[in-house]
């Protein structure tokens, strides 16, 4: 599968044009489906956006998904992805219910099979920044709990549950903690956010942060921005995953053509 994270897209820096090419350098890899990892669009959390620029990006994102509708995608909510300056939260696109429907998924958390694999979405924008609601921990521990023991699952989730390069969950040790209890399982998790490349091992759980498609939402990052670290040090791009019915994974890092269309 492809992972691609943070994604921001917008109208500027020809965006919309530098995805179309990435998702032809993703489509050689004969991927069987596409994870992403939450801020599909550039922003609409921020208090000065109005509707016209939220739906603007929506509708960038819409025309892009038909570039490939081949596939499936399961997505998760990014912090950026919710408008909550709509004028109330009666408002049909205020908050996570309108974005669930933009990325036309089950809910804003959810479960399904693939083959050999359980897979598991999470939403991390809650009360605390990177964490998990009281509503969604219960129906996370019932998910499990229902798995047989031995089974492999993949966790997807915006923030980081742990890393090295910070934004991580704020419930981690909850989380931990709970994969702990399932120790007899394969678990590995994705994640992005950070815009950054790294992964751990903690008690036998890969953690993978992916850096972002974006980059340096899709500016150019330069020395003098003192942002390279989103350019150079993890180039922008997605990671492929190969998942295996022994419950091992294989994770080749974000690659892309971006950096070359930096200037584009």
């Amino acid at each position: 599968m492809a992972h691609i994270t943070d994604v921001h897209i917008r109208p500027e820096h020809n965006a919309p044009n530098r995805f179309k090419q990435c998702l032809e350098e993703i489509k050689a890899h004969e991927v069987d489906f596409f994870l992403n990892g939450g801020d599909t669009i550039y922003a609409a959390d921020y208090k000065h956006i109005n509707r016209e620029r939220v739906n603007e990006q929506w509708n960038i994102w819409k025309s892009l998904r038909s570039e490939f509708s081949e596939y499936e995608v399961h997505s998760c909510l990014g912090n950026h992805d919710m408008w909550w300056a709509a004028p109330n939260e009666q408002d049909f696109m205020y908050g996570k219910d309108y974005v669930v429907k933009q990325l036309e998924t089950p809910g804003r958390y959810y479960s399904f099979n693939k083959q050999d694999w359980h897979l598991v979405i999470l939403d991390s924008n809650n009360e605390n920044a990177g964490s998990l609601d009281e509503e969604q921990r219960k129906w996370l521990e019932k998910d499990l709990a229902e798995l047989e023991k031995g089974g492999n699952v993949l966790f997807l989730s915006h923030y980081p549950i742990l890393g090295v390069n910070g934004g991580t969950h704020s419930d981690r040790k909850y989380i931990t903690d709970l994969f702990y209890d399932h120790k007899d399982k394969s678990i590995t998790c994705l994640s992005g956010h950070v815009h950054l490349l790294d992964s751990v091992v903690y008690n036998n759980v890969n953690y993978f942060c992916n850096g972002a498609i974006s980059g340096f939402w899709w500016e150019d990052g330069n020395e003098e921005s003192g942002n390279r670290y989103w350019v150079e040090e993890t180039p922008p791009g997605y990671a492929i995953v190969d998942l295996f019915e022994d419950g091992t994974v294989e994770h080749i890092p974000p690659t892309c053509v971006l950096n070359d269309l930096i200037a584009n």
